[in-house]
């Protein structure tokens, strides 16, 4: 990928009710030059990089906290990642760990967008070995 173009991945959180359709028709309706390609997490859209960085900036107008947004390494269709080529799929289980966490951080930008606070965590204490045993030999 040069410089000049950017591939970048748009996630829908979990706790969303747009859909990948939804949102690719969105991303074409802007107008833009750009290659964007229905997944079944969101869409990967590809274009020069200021296009995609117009784009991002719409979705997240529309949208601030339930779609993500990443550069992907390899442009739309390349015959090492794509599928319908059977390209292989690493990195494909830590795409889908990111996505079941989605959800958690749009819980929480939520939150704090209303104005919640929470309190500060509690510093966790080390246990003796004979209680951690005990928990260990109960369950």
């Amino acid at each position: 990928m040069s410089e000049m173009r950017e591939t970048r991945l748009f996630m829908i959180s979990p706790r969303s009710m747009l859909t990948p359709d939804q949102l690719s028709r969105m991303v074409h309706s802007f107008g833009e030059s750009a290659i964007v390609k229905e997944t079944c997490y969101g869409c990967l859209v590809e274009a020069p990089a200021a296009v995609v960085r117009q784009i991002l900036a719409k979705v997240r107008e529309t949208y601030p906290n339930e779609v993500f947004s990443k550069v992907r390494a390899y442009p739309c269709s390349d015959p090492r990642r794509c599928r319908a080529q059977h390209g292989t799929r690493p990195g494909y289980a830590q795409l889908e760990e990111e996505w079941e966490l989605l959800s958690r951080i749009q819980y929480g930008l939520e939150n704090i967008r209303d104005g919640d606070e929470f309190p500060e965590p509690e510093d966790r204490k080390r246990i003796p070995v004979n209680d951690f045993k005990k928990i260990c030999e109960v369950h």
